[in-house]
């Protein structure tokens, strides 16, 4: 299952959404998140498929990616939906008991519910895989350097997410390393009920705890043998540079909105 998750992790490749500059698909894809809840019917739903598909393809990256990143949440996909389905009142009702209701309009929604997480859940993963780690921390600090006038520290919270970035593909594997040698000890993840599935953790989590802890000791003593001080006066190696197909991107978005917006019935 580790294997499966894609949080974190970063596909090398050439493709028109690698070459774009972080701030760019960052500010994308939180304005995307935004603009989608702008759409209210089919057609608008429809707007929203075709342009996150094409900036699938557009990534050059196999779909299979993209359906690993829904299958993490897909329960809690399921679960808000049916919540939506069964306690949505509306005009065509086709089935009540209780406070229990199925409508025409609360499938509708439920419907759209499922879209709008799959959809989101889509651009983020475009934004993970096509962007190095390193470079989504510096589009990051780039976005947050207006706080820096009210004192609030955007280097070492910068440095703070991408160190978390960076180690999560590393806990992951080694997540996956643990379960093996738990396994050939005798012990099953997946057998019994909740309480024995999580009893079955216990053995997990311990020795990624400590494997943790001595990394983040590790890696701290690295830092202050490199002469780290915190982000003053620091210099930057990696230089953003806001480009043509940049700018056409955030129009393309714009266009987006607007089209939503009007679409709105």
């Amino acid at each position: 299952m580790m294997d499966k998750l894609i949080f974190g992790r970063y596909i090398p490749g050439d493709s028109l959404i690698h070459r774009l500059d972080p701030r760019t698909k960052l500010i994308g894809a939180i304005s995307f998140i935004i603009i989608i809840f702008l759409a209210n019917n089919w057609i608008s739903y429809l707007a929203l498929i075709v342009f996150v598909l094409t900036a699938v393809k557009l990534s050059g990256i196999n779909p299979k990616f993209f359906i690993n990143g829904v299958k993490p949440l897909i329960w809690l996909i399921l679960f808000t939906v049916i919540l939506q389905i069964l306690f949505t009142s509306g005009q065509t009702i086709w089935f009540r008991f209780g406070p229990i209701i199925i409508s025409q309009e609360g499938l509708l929604n439920g419907v759209y519910i499922f879209f709008r997480f799959v959809l989101i859940i889509f651009m983020s993963t475009i934004l993970t895989l096509t962007t190095m780690p390193l470079s989504l921390t510096d589009a990051i600090e780039f976005l947050l350097r207006p706080l820096n006038a009210v004192k609030v520290p955007v280097h070492e919270i910068a440095l703070m997410l991408s160190i978390a970035l960076r180690f999560v593909p590393t806990l992951m594997d080694e997540t996956e390393k643990i379960m093996n040698a738990q396994r050939a000890r005798g012990i099953d993840f997946g057998e019994g009920n909740i309480y024995e599935q999580m009893k079955s953790i216990v053995p997990l989590l311990i020795p990624l705890f400590v494997s943790s802890f001595n990394r983040a000791e590790e890696l701290a003593t690295a830092m202050e043998a490199r002469g780290y001080k915190g982000g003053e006066g620091r210099t930057k190696y990696r230089q953003l540079s806001w480009e043509t197909r940049d700018t056409s991107v955030m129009v393309a978005f714009g266009v987006l909105s607007v089209v939503l917006f009007l679409l709105r019935s």
